[in-house]
């Protein structure tokens, strides 16, 4: 049965549609077969990944990552002592408190790298990412080097996912380069993605298998979104790629080792950009500390609360819940979902109803922060020298479509029954 909420989701993707229209560099081109079509692939995807079948594999998913984070605390354990866990050399009042961002979330990062490197020289990544870059052209009609982008992004990182189709960089049209960086902010890398869920997992039921639909169905949403805003050119596009890549190894060995460096420098920017940018927030907070609003002081939570209400409620949440959910979203664009992410495992279980926070898991699974606007325009700069200019007419586009296709995502969960996730 539906309900108001389910409706109101209804409504959300029809204002998210339009607000991309409005931006249309052709509006006439509206892509109305796409349209239907990516809706249908994400519910679809929705309704496959959680039937009774998938739930065991997606147990299994979270069974994995429970495993991953005590490997990975073991590993940061040997080397950062009783920082990152391990043996406390005095007695501990306050155990919750001992939990360090820097020593017992980042290390998975590192590891997960050094493993999907791995399982990419091994094939195993590879082949399940051209088999989602086929579903992808099938079903939506992309370009080869295209679909294949996209279902790299869903694995990748938006910086390493390019790299998968670098021979192909050169002939991608306008809208092809566009799209691909819409998807990558729409999206997440899989070492972020065990992070994300390692800091649900305290406080949500299969926190795993929902971050990993999150981020295999916001692709589709990047898809569409970017198309409408840039639509492609008849008889442009469509460049094929076959299964060769610029992104290979020597080795089991070199895959790791150049793994676990890549992950280091993702680590390094995600601490460097959360130091910034909460840095930033709190500086803005100091500077408005003199204000005062209704019951209270202004800052720059409330003010975000109250800018990302009426997008909160768009995807499917109450209004009473709306101002924290518009607040989660706010922390997205500004401090990365990283830190968005962690706002909303601190919110207690009875804190904040089910449907809220699984809403929001959708909401806040990608790239598109401001900080990733830097990532994106300098990572592809060094790929794509010549178009740089380019890149920097497109990505604040960019950021638009990405922030509002992991909220399309949350409007597709939000306008299915409940009874599917267990609600």
């Amino acid at each position: 049965m539906f309900s108001v909420l389910n409706l109101q989701s209804l409504l959300g993707l029809i204002v998210i549609v339009a607000a991309c229209w409005g931006l249309s560099e052709n509006r006439k081109a509206f892509p109305w077969r796409l349209a239907l079509g990516a809706i249908a692939v994400q519910a679809a995807l929705v309704l496959v990944l959680f039937n009774p079948f998938s739930q065991s594999i997606l147990g299994g998913i979270n069974a994995a990552v429970g495993g991953l984070t005590v490997a990975s605390a073991k590993g940061a354990q040997f080397v950062f002592g009783y920082l990152a866990g391990g043996d406390q050399p005095y007695s501990v009042a306050n155990p919750p408190a001992l939990f360090t961002f820097a020593f017992n979330v980042l290390p998975m990062i590192l590891v997960i790298s050094a493993l999907s490197a791995l399982l990419w020289h091994w094939k195993i990544l590879k082949w399940i990412t051209h088999g989602f870059g086929i579903l992808f052209q099938r079903t939506m009609g992309l370009g080869g080097a295209s679909a294949l982008a996209v279902a790299a992004n869903i694995f990748l990182g938006m910086v390493e996912s390019p790299l998968v189709i670098r021979a192909y960089l050169d002939k991608l049209t306008r809208s092809e380069l566009f799209l691909m960086m819409v998807v990558g902010l729409a999206t997440v890398a899989g070492s972020t993605m065990v992070a994300y869920a390692a800091i649900l997992a305290p406080v949500m039921q299969n926190a795993a298998g929902h971050v990993l639909v999150a981020s295999i169905v916001s692709a589709p949403a990047g898809v569409l979104l970017a198309r409408i805003i840039i639509p492609e050119t008849a008889g442009e596009g469509g460049a094929g790629a076959d299964h060769g890549s610029a992104l290979k190894y020597d080795s089991a060995i070199d895959a790791i080792v150049k793994g676990t460096a890549d992950g280091l420098m993702v680590v390094l920017n995600i601490s460097a950009v959360l130091i910034v940018f909460v840095a930033l927030m709190a500086l803005i907070n100091v500077m408005l500390g003199g204000f005062w609003l209704f019951d209270g002081p202004v800052t720059i939570e409330r003010l975000l609360g109250w800018l990302f209400m009426p997008v909160a409620w768009l995807s499917g949440v109450e209004w009473a819940e709306a101002g924290k959910a518009g607040w989660l979203l706010g922390v997205k664009l500004t401090q990365t979902e990283f830190k968005a992410f962690i706002e909303l495992g601190n919110v207690p279980a009875g804190a904040m109803s089910e449907r809220t926070r699984m809403l929001m898991t959708y909401a806040l699974c990608g790239f598109a922060n401001i900080g990733s606007v830097g990532i994106t325009v300098t990572g592809l700069s060094v790929l794509m020298p010549e178009r740089r200019e380019e890149v920097l007419g497109l990505v604040w586009k960019g950021l638009f479509a990405g922030f509002l296709a992991t909220v399309m995502t949350a409007c597709v969960v939000g306008a299915l029954p409940g009874r599917i996730f267990g609600l």
